[in-house]
């Protein structure tokens, strides 16, 4: 097995087991180095006051995905600072899937952006963030 399939394994493991990642039923699409690509239902849970999407629900998304995505490179990283752009609304029962990308991968701090899309493709946030490198894993 090489050290990106351990690193896939111990990812779906430690995120199934997540509390907050459950609770808001995140769920890993697909993995691959310096990706990582995550889906979130829209139900009641996740909305505000309109009806839509909760701001917080979408940044817990896109700073999970991109933390995935670079953790996917074999480092532990936490979260320095991130910046997201609400695009579109998006309604309860909506399909959302997020695709987090690697785009600097430094030894002390690394930046990542996510593109999430509803079910019908259109892009309805954008974030960009920083992250400070804590550590590897294995």
């Amino acid at each position: 097995m090489t050290d990106l399939s351990l690193l896939k394994d111990h990812l779906h493991t430690i995120y199934s087991e997540n509390p907050f990642a459950t609770l808001l039923q995140m769920e890993i699409v697909e993995l691959e180095a310096g990706k990582a690509t995550l889906s979130m239902p829209i139900k009641n849970k996740h909305t505000n006051f309109y009806n839509s999407a909760h701001g917080g629900a979408l940044a817990a998304l896109a700073d999970t995905a991109m933390g995935m995505a670079c953790t996917t490179t074999g480092k532990m990283v936490v979260t320095l600072d991130m910046n997201l752009n609400y695009i579109r609304d998006i309604p309860c029962q909506e399909a959302l899937t997020a695709v987090g990308l690697v785009i600097h991968n430094g030894s002390r701090t690394m930046v990542a952006t996510t593109d999430i899309f509803n079910n019908t493709h259109q892009l309805v946030v954008s974030a960009r963030a920083t992250f400070f490198v804590t550590g590897t894993f294995f």
